[in-house]
């Protein structure tokens, strides 16, 4: 997958900007126009970036380069579909925040074994082995419970989660979650959420 937009190799662009620097030399005006187009060519890579690489979008939230996009208007709670085609939220539990993926294809909702970590859940092997069916095939999970995750005006008590060190980096709103809504649907390329009782956004 190419990191660029457009498809653009790489090599290409650093080929490019090796010859717009070598000829920049000849003039301090050309010079700065293109220092500023290849800062703003990097911007965009990275911003571009951040939209799929969670490590990328906890930087880009550090500049202020918030990538959730969620708004709470009125009783509903407006996501719109990121640059790779998902719905992603700012989920808060205690006083970590997560970046998860909304997924109504996901039975329950998953976290991986350092968000889970992180977020000081108990961990618990379940007596009968809980079999969680992925694209890279069959992986088995461990059990906890968030007692309260915050996702805008939105706030869902005791839920199960499953866990798991195979979901890498990934953590996932499922189904468990959605099916608590008042109501939920997607509009164009804006996902509404609506609770039975929002919660004030503080």
């Amino acid at each position: 997958m190419s990191g660029v937009p457009g498809g653009v190799s790489p090599y290409l662009i650093a080929i490019i900007g090796v010859v717009l620097v070598l000829l920049a030399r000849r003039s301090r005006l050309v010079g700065t126009v293109l220092t500023i187009g290849l800062l703003g060519l990097a911007v965009m890579i990275f911003t571009q970036r951040a939209a799929i690489d969670p490590a990328l979008d906890r930087v880009a939230r550090m500049f202020g380069a918030d990538r959730g996009g969620q708004q709470v208007m009125g009783k509903e709670m407006r996501v719109p579909m990121a640059r790779d085609g998902h719905f992603w939220v700012r989920a808060r539990v205690g006083g970590s925040e997560r970046r998860m993926l909304v997924d109504s294809g996901a039975t329950v909702t998953a976290l991986s074994s350092d968000t889970a970590a992180a977020l000081g859940l108990r961990v618990e092997t379940p007596l009968f082995p809980v079999v969680l069916q992925t694209a890279n095939g069959s992986i088995e999970a461990q059990t906890a419970t968030i007692t309260e995750l915050h996702i805008g005006n939105i706030v869902a008590r005791d839920l199960p989660v499953v866990v798991s060190p195979a979901f890498g980096d990934m953590n996932v709103i499922g189904m468990n979650f959605l099916s608590r809504l008042k109501s939920w649907r997607v509009e164009g390329r804006t996902l509404i959420l609506e609770p039975h009782h929002p919660q004030r956004v503080g």
